[in-house]
């Protein structure tokens, strides 16, 4: 394994000794070009709107904390149906994100605000049951990032969901990090077709 060392983009000033310091970030990279996290991403939150089957209108947000020490910035995202009787289907054009952190991503400003994210394409692979969210630009470290995802409705059969996340950093060849699973919990409760 092979550590490249990269210099972060950020200035920081040394407060007291009155100079200027450039902080140091490094990116594990295998020989064969393979690009990992150093500090991987964390799942913070997996939650949705509305918990009834049927509904529509709902959103299931995912909360990713991308830690300072991460390394590399977060490229993409996936999201993967591993348990549930019904497969879900999503509204891909109606996919947001935004970030909470003190990154330069928010504006130039280094104070902690939220701020809009702008995505990349959101694909969904059907065979697979994946939905992938590419983020354009990168998620710089040191933000939580929450995707918020719509399905089309609610899945029509009550049950337990669980939605695989893996989160990728920068690179051509990246190595995914399993985060967790998102669990669902749908309820049948007698009126299934209600509409928001």
């Amino acid at each position: 394994m092979r550590i490249a060392t990269l210099f972060g983009i950020t200035l920081s000033l040394a407060i007291g000794i009155g100079g200027v310091t450039l902080p140091v970030t490094e990116a594990v990279q295998l020989r064969d070009g393979t690009v990992y996290f150093i500090q991987p991403p964390k799942l913070v939150n997996a939650t949705t709107t509305y918990k009834d089957v049927n509904v529509w209108g709902g959103t299931y947000y995912f909360t990713i904390n991308l830690p300072e020490n991460a390394g590399e910035s977060l490229q993409k995202v996936t999201i993967a149906q591993r348990e549930g009787t019904e497969n879900i289907r999503y509204n891909l054009n109606d996919t947001r994100a935004f970030a909470v952190g003190t990154s330069d991503a928010c504006g130039g400003l280094r104070l902690r605000k939220e701020c809009r994210l702008t995505l990349g394409p959101v694909t969904d692979e059907r065979d697979t049951r994946t939905v992938t969210v590419n983020f354009d630009p990168p998620v710089t470290p040191g933000q939580t990032v929450t995707i918020a995802l719509r399905p089309v409705s609610n899945p029509s059969f009550s049950g337990v969901y669980l939605l695989g996340v893996t989160a990728f950093p920068v690179g051509e060849k990246s190595h995914g990090q399993f985060l967790g699973f998102g669990r669902f919990q749908f309820y049948s409760n007698g009126s299934n077709w209600w509409f928001p």
